[in-house]
């Protein structure tokens, strides 16, 4: 999966035939609710129907209609987040700015009413006026982004970070989501919750209107649990909207359906520049990489607490590492080590089969270098990370002795696609550099058989050197993966 923010709707054509060249199969795309909307700035709503995309601005769908076609061309899935900011005339009144604060107890109502138009529009019968053909069907959605940060949706918490409503508003906005879904046909399409950020304030005043919740924390709310696992009782319950009786629990699962029924949560795992098998210390309640075990295990905890003994698969939406040059926010790498740590990120991702997917997060880097995540830099120069994602490399173990294996694992994520044109058996090449000079050799070819060029083998090397992957496009240029030192110890 690949998350290309904002490239997507301004060049759909070379956004996706860049992705389509790295092997990508699965686009994440934001499609923002006020920028669909009728007179998204006024505090009036405009007389329309909501519910039907005629509705709304042509001008609005055109960049998503571009994007839903170009990607079924290419052949490339969609996973279309449903996410805020929300039209002025839907947010809830007492915000304390109304001119900058935007994502202020947005309606849930609307927010359904919108989500019905979208999935009418992407149900692949809606033919939008002036066009000959239909608008190929989407059968992937998550619904909101990030719900557990305070400019995504605010308040998160009041009386003194006490109350948790975002958690009880954004259980209303799954709600209405995932009911319009349920209603215009796409009852079995995927369809993800959470969009979780990965961390959150869990010190001092708490995450406040505008902060950020921990996202365990806010899971726990979502669902009406406490930090001691046991579901909310009393005021706090009542007051959230929650169970106040166990009768009223059982009722909760069917009350809310999509908490339960859901294909999967989705999930930010960014590391915030820590090598991805770390987690943040002295905070439980974070879900970078190295925590989604105890992710898996709350969620499984939160369905039990209802009798649901569902797994949810874990969907990894955003991920990536910030690269300085050219960011200097904290948290940030050297383009090298970060190329390093997103191939042993997704080895970490492919070993848990409960990781439904891996996600690299932006194609370039913005042109002002904030959370550079890219790719490519902001004037398209490729940074390390790029033949890092397209042929992913990554050895557990980097040390051994003479005449012992290693274990190397990778992919070739452009070889299913290229397959399907050339026909041809494809093989990557695992290929060895002296170190004491000389050129790279070739000491196995690894026939790529999996449906998404990943391969594991066990490979003896001659002597202490670098380590790297070749793979040919049919008819093209001959590519390279990142370089692995590995050493022989002496017997």
């Amino acid at each position: 999966m690949f998350t290309a923010a904002g490239e997507l709707t301004t060049d759909p054509a070379g956004t996706l035939n860049a992705l389509r060249q790295l092997g990508v199969d699965r686009v994440h795309i934001y499609m923002h609710w006020a920028d669909m909307a009728p007179d998204p700035k006024s505090p009036h709503r405009p007389a329309f129907d909501a519910t039907d995309p005629g509705g709304y601005p042509a001008a609005g769908w055109a960049p998503y209609d571009a994007v839903v076609r170009g990607a079924r061309a290419r052949g490339m899935g969609l996973d279309v987040a449903l996410v805020p900011p929300p039209p002025r005339w839907a947010e809830g009144a007492g915000a304390p700015d109304p001119s900058t604060q935007t994502f202020w107890k947005p309606s849930a109502s609307q927010f359904g009413q919108w989500v019905e138009a979208a999935a009418k529009r992407y149900s692949g019968h809606f033919t939008p006026p002036g066009d000959t053909s239909p608008l190929p069907r989407v059968t992937f959605w998550s619904l909101y982004n990030e719900p557990n940060l305070g400019f995504q949706l605010a308040p998160q918490s009041l009386q003194h970070s006490t109350v948790d409503v975002s958690t009880m508003m954004y259980r209303q906005l799954v709600d209405a989501g995932w009911s319009a879904l349920q209603r215009t046909g796409h009852g079995h399409d995927t369809i993800l919750i959470g969009e979780l950020g990965p961390a959150g304030s869990t010190t001092g005043i708490g995450p406040g209107r505008f902060n950020s919740m921990a996202p365990l924390r806010f899971l726990r709310g979502l669902y009406c649990v406490g930090a001691d696992d046991k579901p909310l009782r009393g005021a706090i319950a009542s007051e959230l909207q929650c169970p106040t009786t166990a009768a009223q629990s059982a009722r909760f699962p069917a009350a809310h359906p999509g908490l339960f029924q859901a294909s999967g949560v989705a999930n930010h795992p960014y590391s915030q520049g820590l090598p991805p098998d770390q987690t943040t210390p002295n905070e439980p309640d974070f879900t970078e990489l190295a925590a989604t075990g105890k992710l898996e295990s709350t969620l499984d905890t939160l369905l039990r607490t209802y009798g649901s003994h569902k797994r949810l698969p874990i969907w990894s939406t955003e991920f990536g590492y910030q690269t300085t040059p050219p960011d200097h926010e904290a948290g940030t790498t050297s383009p090298g080590l970060a190329a390093y740590y997103i191939n042993w990120a997704e080895y970490l991702t492919w070993l848990d089969p409960r990781q439904a997917s891996f996600d690299q997060y932006q194609l370039h880097d913005g042109a002002a270098g904030i959370f550079a995540t890219g790719l490519l830099t902001a004037t398209g120069q490729p940074k390390p990370g790029y033949d890092a994602y397209r042929m992913p490399l990554f050895l557990p173990v980097t040390t051994t002795r003479p005449r012992h294996p290693l274990v190397v694992w990778g992919c070739v994520r452009p070889a299913p696609g290229a397959a399907d044109t050339s026909h041809r058996p494809q093989t990557v090449a695992i290929q060895y550099q002296p170190a004491s000079g000389g050129g790279f050799t070739t000491v196995q070819r690894v026939p790529l058989t999996g449906p998404h060029g990943y391969f594991e083998v066990r490979q003896i090397f001659p002597g202490s050197g670098s380590v790297r992957l070749a793979w040919r496009y049919p008819n093209g240029a001959q590519v390279f993966s990142r370089t692995q030192a590995i050493t022989l110890q002496k017997s």
